[in-house]
């Protein structure tokens, strides 16, 4: 029978002609004679479509409505602020969002922590290692930063600015500019006031200097969607998937106009109300496409460089909230970057998403993040199958674990550390089921905690 352990290291009693009532957030084990002992992950989930699914046909785990008791909860982010607090949790329960996770996913607040990150590396290592945090473009957020903006913009006069609405996601309030004036228009919109003096009433929006040299394929802007799963920030844990995807506008770019959204946006809920969006072909790469695209055609000395330089933007974010996250046991985070690259190959990062979007533009889109998605489950590990030591689980690959991980054919003496490229395989080959294959079927023996 496999055995369960609760908090204490003591075993629950089990009834057995009938299953007993468990305490709150312990796992559902019944035992009938001449059974083996069966044991189940009760999961919900406020999601529909792929996670959903993928919760749903993991063998083993449970689906629990309403105020069911529930061991692993795939929630919204809403949830985390008004029930987190108040929910009492054992020690195997798993949940998707750290308490704070907006120090790295809301656009001003990533700012905030990203510029001070970098100050304190330049005040206490010194310009060369706080350089290596030169991949966001300058940002100012607005209404409060409103008058160094000016500043900066009168510097640069005819250049081009992008403005977002802090805490908005699928392109919604965006738009570019090139002159004040629209600013001052979009202020008397009543967008922010300067008599509005209770801070809560003022949404917040950031101006970023836009990118006017993307890197184009067929004349077409595209950024990429990456995905990092971080399951502690004491000590710093973080896990690269090796799948993503590129997003591309349907229209050809051009900076004559910067007021057709379907240039210069690449979100698919922007890209879908396009008038010749075509379902069928949808508007994405694969990131394994991509890099092979890229290495045809640059080589790949240079491919190599630029996702070693990815690499450092995910770890070098990560640690820029680090100090100031509330770390959990129970907490997990499947963060979703959004890089953007320019015509020299240059990796900036756009933002950081908190809920990435689980939909699916395309069946090959569809099992893309369905595989993605049944291996953060199996890094997160609610099963028990791992031992804690391993570099590799399905489709991710761990690259910090309180320091950088090496790969097996590297040695720190032989590497090169200028930037953070460790156990990372993003956009290489997945094998995923080979590496699978290998672990212990779930609910195999004990279940470690």
């Amino acid at each position: 029978m496999a055995e369960m352990h609760l908090k204490n290291g003591s075993q629950p009693p089990i009834n057995q002609t009938k299953k007993k009532k468990m305490n709150k957030g312990s796992y559902d084990c019944e035992k009938n004679e001449g059974r083996e002992g069966r044991c189940f992950v009760r999961f919900k989930c406020s999601l529909i479509h792929t996670i959903q699914n993928v919760l749903r046909q993991r063998p083993g785990w449970i689906e629990v409505k309403d105020d069911g008791e529930w061991d692993f909860n795939w929630c919204l982010v809403a949830w985390i602020s008004e029930h987190f607090d108040h929910t009492y949790m054992e020690e195997h329960v798993r949940i998707n969002h750290f308490r704070n996770h907006y120090e790295l996913t809301r656009k001003n607040l990533l700012v905030k922590n990203l510029k001070r990150y970098r100050k304190s590396l330049e005040r206490e290592v010194g310009n060369t290692e706080a350089l290596r945090c030169d991949f966001f473009p300058c940002t100012f957020v607005l209404p409060s930063e409103y008058h160094l903006f000016v500043e900066e913009f009168k510097r640069g006069p005819g250049s081009t600015w992008i403005m977002k609405p802090a805490a908005k996601s699928k392109g919604k309030g965006i738009f570019l500019f090139r002159k004040l004036k629209d600013i001052m228009d979009w202020k008397k919109d009543g967008t922010f006031l300067d008599d509005q003096r209770d801070a809560a009433q003022v949404e917040n929006y950031v101006a970023q200097r836009y990118i006017e040299n993307p890197y184009l394929i067929n004349g077409k802007k595209f950024d990429l969607r990456v995905y990092v799963l971080v399951t502690s920030f004491a000590p710093l844990k973080a896990w690269l998937s090796r799948d993503g995807f590129a997003r591309f506008s349907h229209t050809r770019f051009s900076l004559m106009s910067i007021d057709d959204k379907y240039m210069h946006l690449t979100n698919v809920a922007v890209q879908k109300k396009s008038p010749d969006y075509d379902p069928e072909k949808g508007c994405k790469w694969q990131i394994q496409q991509l890099r092979r695209y890229l290495t045809a055609k640059h080589g790949r000395e240079k491919v190599e460089t630029l996702f070693r330089e990815m690499d450092n933007i995910f770890i070098r974010s990560l640690q820029s909230v680090q100090k100031i996250m509330i770390n959990d046991k129970h907490c997990f985070e499947l963060y979703g970057y959004d890089i953007l690259l320019d015509q020299n190959l240059k990796p900036w990062l756009i933002e950081v998403n908190a809920s990435p979007s689980y939909a699916a533009s395309s069946q090959e889109d569809y099992d893309m993040k369905c595989r993605m998605l049944e291996d953060t489950l199996n890094v997160v590990d609610m099963e028990g199958r791992l031992t804690g030591k391993e570099k590799r689980v399905g489709g991710y690959d761990l690259m910090w674990n309180d320091g950088p991980v090496y790969r097996e054919d590297t040695s720190p003496e032989t590497f090169d550390t200028s930037c953070f490229t460790a156990n990372t395989h993003l956009g290489c080959v997945n094998d995923r089921e080979n590496q699978l294959y290998q672990l212990p079927k779930p609910f195999r023996g004990r279940k470690r905690m």
